[in-house]
């Protein structure tokens, strides 16, 4: 008996929101979530709602998603701890400022506000950066969330609406059984809905065989309370390039202020399917990374490591849209899951209701074809 119209798979930011945004549709939605809500990749992961300038489809998303979550964002609660402290790329040569201006005129032209800044600009902005670098940009607008919590409101917002939401049940197994009619196989039974949405994450390919994504890890460490001594996200300019590096590890300078006080230091990547072990040298080489550009960062506590699986594609943009009939892809984000959760959660809302999107969703497609080579 089909007792839902969507049954959302995965109860991560992505998930959330798109049962929120569903929901807000006049939509039944039935939420499925083999763990505690936000409490994968979600809460692993950095909380940086940020635009990116290339390439096209990941402007297009990026972008969209910030003219959403600026309509979201009034609304989350005190723990969702909404930061806006911008973005700060910094430039450690004159080859990566060359970049930074190449961004700015980018960014221009699309109407997002950056601002290019000198070596003393830059000073100004973030004490805390050593001195020596050339320069950096700097994009206002952006912003820091703590996922989890946000993942809690819109799951709220979404049983007021009428959702129901499940925790700790396994699905095994999603199949289609006559036209219109799709069922989730649990532990527990069969569940029947219209319409099925595979957010699981990483996760997704074992529920969707075929699917274009794999597992890449990623390290983070937290620092103890300092209140002031990092005040923007900052971000290497030679960042993009360590995220789209191939199969080898790679890191970047990665520094979130929390509004803990806390200091989030990241980011590495690496495939080595689901090992969840902490990578030492790994997790030496960002923190180094990091202390290289913020110095003081050498004499604080840290209190804690953690390990994620980030969903990667191989050309890096997520897959979103229909496998078949009667079932979506939202997954394959990588690490701009967070940012990108609420155009991901209004173009599935879209394109299951018949709405025209807002942006083109066709770069999204799930059966788009890969490059072979990365």
């Amino acid at each position: 008996m089909q007792n839902y119209d969507v049954i959302v798979v995965g109860a991560g930011l992505i998930g959330a929101a798109c049962a929120d945004a569903l929901t807000r549709r006049g939509l039944r939605v039935l939420v499925l979530e083999r763990g505690m809500a936000g409490g994968g990749t979600t809460a692993a992961g950095m909380g940086h709602l940020v635009v990116m300038d290339s390439p096209p489809a990941e402007f297009a998303l990026t972008a969209y998603s910030l003219e959403v979550w600026r309509e979201i964002v009034p609304h989350l609660p005190e723990d969702g701890e909404d930061d806006p402290c911008g973005t700060l790329w910094v430039a450690e040569d004159e080859d990566e400022m060359a970049h930074a201006k190449g961004q700015a005129r980018s960014f221009a032209t699309r109407a997002v506000r950056a601002e290019l800044l000198d070596a003393r600009g830059l000073s100004q902005l973030e004490p805390s950066l050593r001195t020596g670098f050339v320069g950096g940009l700097f994009l206002p607008d952006d912003r820091v969330i703590y996922p989890p919590a946000v993942t809690r409101f819109f799951l709220q917002r979404a049983i007021r609406h009428g959702a129901q939401v499940r925790e700790r049940v396994e699905v095994r197994s999603i199949e289609s059984t006559r036209p219109g009619c799709m069922a989730v196989h649990t532990a527990t039974g069969r569940i029947g809905t219209g319409q099925v949405v595979n957010a699981a994450g990483a996760f997704a390919p074992a529920l969707t065989p075929g699917l274009p994504i794999e597992p890449r890890k990623g390290h983070l460490v937290i620092t103890d309370r300092y209140p002031g001594l990092v005040r923007h996200q900052m971000v290497e300019l030679g960042y993009v390039k360590s995220a789209h590096a191939g199969s080898g590890a790679s890191v970047a300078m990665n520094i979130q202020p929390r509004r803990t006080g806390q200091i989030l230091i990241g980011s590495s990547r690496e495939y080595v399917g689901w090992d969840s072990s902490i990578n030492r040298e790994v997790r030496g080489r960002m923190l180094a990374r990091a202390a290289h550009y913020v110095p003081a960062l050498r004499e604080l506590s840290a209190i804690r490591t953690w390990i994620g699986f980030r969903p990667s594609t191989a050309d890096k943009l997520p897959l979103i849209g229909e496998w078949e009939p009667g079932l979506t892809i939202a997954a394959g984000h990588e690490g701009l899951g967070i940012t990108t959760a609420s155009g991901t959660a209004a173009l599935i809302a879209d394109l299951l209701t018949g709405a025209t999107p807002a942006i083109d969703p066709v770069p999204y497609h799930p059966r788009r074809e890969m490059p072979h080579d990365a």
